[in-house]
Order: C-alpha cells, then sequence, then structure tokens
C-alpha cells in the first residue's frame, strides 16, 4: 500500500516513524517547505517529498492528512481532482463537527474519507521533534460516517493497531468534540491561565517542587493551531469552562468561610475520581504491553 502523508509536522513525522516501523515503505511526504521534506527523507521515514499533491496522490492508496482543520479543507479542496479513484483519506483533526461539515462540502465522490483522532501528541512542534513511539497504547478515535463502509474502517483501525495504538473507539462527532472540549481542551485553557496568572519578576522557578511544571507543561502551546481549535469548539469548549469554574467556586467558597469538612469531601472525591482514572490507565498500558509481546 502507498501512503502519503500530507503535512509533516510533528504528528505527520510521528505518523510516517510508526508506519516505518510497522513495516510500511511506500510513504510519501507533502509538505510546503521543502527542508522538511529533505529532513524528512534523511531520516528515512518517507521514501520521497513533494511540495504539492498533485505529484504523487493520484498513485496513493491512502492519504493521511495532518494539517490543521481549515488549512486540511483547502488542501483538500485544491486538490480534490488528484485523489486516486477508490483510495482513502484520513484526517488527523482534534476537532470534528465543524471540520466534517466543511469537508463534506468539498469532498469528491471517488474517494471514501475517514475521520480520526490520535490522542497523542507533543507540546513542541516541527519534524525535529516527531517521534513514532508517542502512539505506543495512545487512545485513536474514529467518526464514522453514514458513506463509511465496515471494510474501510477495519482497514483503518488495523493500521492503528499496527502503529501501536491502545484503545480504539468509534464515537459521534458531537460527543467527540463535547469530551475533547473537557480532557484536552479546557487542560490547555487552564495551563494557560495558571501560567500567565503568575506575576512578573517573582522568580517563580525558585519555589517550583513537581506540581507547577506538571501543570503548566501544556502552556507552551502552538498558538495557531489552539487558537483554532477552541474557537471552532467553542460551544462545547465554553460548557467545560463553566462546569470547571463551578467546582473552583465550591472550593473558593469552602476556603472562605473555612469550611474544613466541605474541603475535605472535595478532596476525597477529586482522589476517588483520579485512581479511577490511574486504574484505566493503567489497564490500556497493560493491553499495549501484551500486543506488544
Amino acid at each position: 500500500m502507498k501512503i502519503g502523508i500530507v503535512g509533516l509536522g510533528v504528528i505527520g513525522g510521528s505518523f510516517a516513524e510508526a508506519l516505518q516501523t510497522a513495516g510500511y515503505q511506500d510513504i510519501y511526504g507533502i509538505d510546503n517547505n521543502q527542508e522538511t521534506l529533505d529532513t524528512a527523507v534523511n531520516m528515512g521515514i518517507i521514501k520521497e517529498g513533494f511540495l504539492t499533491g498533485e505529484g504523487i496522490l493520484p498513485e496513493v492508496d491512502l492519504t493521511i492528512i495532518a494539517l490543521y482543520p481549515k488549512t486540511a479543507v483547502k488542501f483538500t479542496q485544491a486538490n480534490r481532482n488528484f485523489f486516486k479513484d477508490g483510495s482513502i483519506l484520513m484526517d488527523t483533526t482534534g476537532i470534528k463537527e465543524t471540520f466534517m461539515a466543511e469537508m463534506a462540502t468539498i469532498l469528491p465522490e471517488n474517494i471514501e474519507v475517514v475521520y480520526t483522532h490520535p490522542m497523542a501528541g507533543r507540546e513542541n512542534r516541527g519534524i525535529a521533534y516527531a517521534q513514532g513511539s508517542v502512539f505506543q497504547g495512545a487512545n485513536f478515535l474514529i467518526t464514522p460516517t453514514e458513506a463509511n463502509n465496515e471494510e474501510t474502517l477495519g482497514k483503518i483501525e488495523a493500521l492503528a493497531t499496527e502503529m501501536g495504538f491502545g484503545k480504539i473507539n468509534r464515537v459521534s462527532a458531537s460527543f467527540h468534540d463535547q469530551m475533547i472540549s473537557f480532557t484536552s481542551q479546557l487542560p490547555h485553557a487552564i495551563a494557560i491561565a495558571l501560567m500567565n496568572s503568575d506575576h512578573e519578576k517573582r522568580e517563580t522557578g525558585k519555589f517550583t517542587g513537581d506540581s507547577y511544571p506538571e501543570l503548566t507543561r501544556i502552556a507552551k502551546i502552538n498558538e495557531d493551531l489552539w487558537s483554532e481549535l477552541f474557537i471552532d469548539n467553542k460551544h462545547y469548549l465554553l460548557r467545560s469552562i463553566q462546569d470547571f469554574e463551578a467546582q473552583l467556586n465550591l472550593i473558593k467558597d469552602a476556603i472562605r468561610i473555612e469550611d474544613r469538612e466541605q474541603l475535605k469531601e472535595l478532596f476525597r472525591h477529586s482522589t476517588a475520581n483520579r485512581l479511577k482514572l490511574e486504574a484505566q490507565m493503567d489497564e490500556r498500558k497493560r493491553r499495549g504491553r501484551e500486543r506488544n509481546r
């Protein structure tokens, strides 16, 4: 199978490396930066690079688009006449409802698109930070449409397994965006707010243990991508922020009136929820280890 990867940043480059590790050899890159393409070739993760899609899309069986949502739509529209008949187009974007609605208006009829979201990444950007191992044991989400057939979905699920993904789930676009607003976008918003609430000239680094660096790691953020994700998913994200604010207000109120029992109850509840999450993550890692034996 010939595979084309559009956008060789940290996600696209990681896909290329993971596919190479899984045994796929005919991998081609499409990127508007020649230096990035040359780097990918030198790394051995693609066979050849192209600055435009016209030269390679007619030959590939699977095209993986690893671009920002709006850029992915523009690329698909500009290259809609170049896709190979009967080929598969796979996206990797972090939002679905608005993206899928836009894609539906410009997709060519001779291909099948499978909407996916690899739940792994890096706070850094660029091919220099690409690493196929980032997908090991990670979650992989698919948002099927009525146009998908079971054989194609099965192929993508099998490919994800080969690349090392752990739990593979099929979800609706609306449920995907609702959950991602809570598990991904809200934590980024909190990290940004926490980082920006620091007073200048306090030399905060002299007073940190593990908590502050761990909580603010993702505040080092790709502003172009995440501003797009936040706004395009604002319906769900604003709701998640409001729910978080409500919980923070419970803590504020308990502190204000010195209600130790209320604080303890909130702490017990969060501990129980964290332990439940840890159990789920441990199970995911266990399944990943068993599959890689």
